[in-house]
């Protein structure tokens, strides 16, 4: 007869007295470390977002703030081309007319002397007509005040019945485009003679003492 072997139970891990075997087991890692870091990590990515933002505003602000800038340059040279384009126009037409104004003072002057008549007649009057239509003003007429401006005194002269220099006479007329003179008017002015004025004085003053009752006397 054998000997029975004593079993061998199956070996048990020490467990202190008063502990059960819930406590024996490993506990799983606390996250609270890491849960206490991501919060960290968060504000961190926050003031970088916010960083960048701010900088992609203001490089907005600044592309705005140029591209406001070259629309108004933009704008400024759009008008500027304008001007000058008008100013240029202007001056042609001028340099035009200014060579056909001896062809106009010839016109003028066979209407004078009334050799204006068929087919000239026409062509003048379809040149006058069409120079006209370019702008062109004619301006000067016997009896207006002398405007060193735009008149060109040729002839002087004295007239007792004028009581300031005046345009007795046009010898060519004056022409103009809009505001601005081409060729002055070229006229004869008359001043009032020497004295005359100081004998009207003197005839306005007999009148007054006549209507007054006459000097008072002493």
């Amino acid at each position: 007869m054998t000997e029975e072997t004593p079993g061998f139970d199956e070996q048990q891990p020490d467990v202190p007295s008063g502990a059960t075997s819930e406590d024996a087991e490993p506990k799983a890692a606390s996250p609270s470390a890491e849960e206490g870091a991501a919060p960290a990590g968060d504000t961190g990515q926050d003031v970088a977002l916010v960083a960048q933002l701010d900088q992609a505003r203001t490089a907005l602000s600044e592309r705005t703030a140029d591209l406001q800038r070259l629309q108004a340059e933009f704008q400024n040279y759009r008008r500027r081309v304008e001007r000058d384009r008008i100013a240029v126009k202007e001056i042609a037409i001028a340099n035009l007319l200014t060579e056909l104004l001896p062809v106009l003072d010839d016109i003028g002057r066979a209407r004078e002397h009334g050799e204006l008549v068929g087919g000239f007649k026409s062509v003048a009057e379809s040149l006058e007509s069409t120079v006209a239509k370019m702008g062109l003003q004619q301006f000067g007429k016997e009896g207006e005040p002398f405007d060193p401006t735009i008149h060109e005194a040729l002839m002087h002269s004295y007239a007792p019945d004028v009581t300031e220099t005046t345009c007795v006479a046009i010898l060519q007329p004056g022409y103009r485009i809009g505001e601005r003179t081409i060729r002055p008017a070229r006229v004869a002015v008359a001043e009032p003679q020497p004295g005359a004025q100081t004998v009207k004085a003197d005839e306005s003053a007999e009148a007054d003492d006549k209507e007054s009752g006459g000097p008072d006397e002493g």
